[in-house]
């Protein structure tokens, strides 16, 4: 089994509902363990500022499935989910991001690995932060920390 760490949002619809939908799916997976799910955050937009808020999380999950495989089964739940890609950065029901794949660096037509914009982004860093402060220490920068855009919330997620 390998460790991977996903970053899970929505700001369409019941936001609550559909992180839990998005955890409930990826544990029916028989090759995927969830270990451990960060806080509920509520976000800022981020490039597409005329949209909702958005909640996000950050999850690390144990896998038999290689890197691609991974990133296509997060694609194949946003879309049972409902998932319609419409603008880019724009109103989404679920986005599932794979962040990180054990200590693998890739670049392909498909897949980027570490994610190639998370350390840019405090709706990612800091749920990762709370989850694997080990491993999100290293790639922290000042700047991310500083940004006012991110609040924790009392959600409580059930999945």
């Amino acid at each position: 089994m390998n460790k991977a760490y996903l970053s899970i949002g929505t700001n369409i619809g019941n936001r609550k509902e559909n992180l839990e939908n998005a955890l409930k799916a990826l544990q029916a997976e028989s090759e995927i363990t969830i270990n451990q799910v960060s806080s509920v955050y509520e976000t800022d937009p981020v490039g597409f500022e005329d949209q909702d808020a958005f909640l996000n999380i950050a999850v690390s999950i144990q896998t038999s499935l290689d890197p691609e495989s991974l990133l296509q089964k997060g694609l194949d739940i946003e879309a049972v989910l409902g998932r319609i890609r419409l603008i880019r950065w724009g109103p989404r029901l679920i986005d599932i991001d794979l962040l990180l794949y054990e200590d693998i660096t890739q670049r392909s037509e498909t897949l980027e690995l570490p994610h190639p914009r998370m350390i840019e982004r405090a709706f990612v860093m800091i749920p990762l932060q709370e989850i694997a402060p080990d491993v999100a220490a290293p790639l922290m920068r000042e700047e991310v920390l500083a940004d006012q855009g991110i609040r924790q919330t009392n959600i409580e997620l059930v999945w």
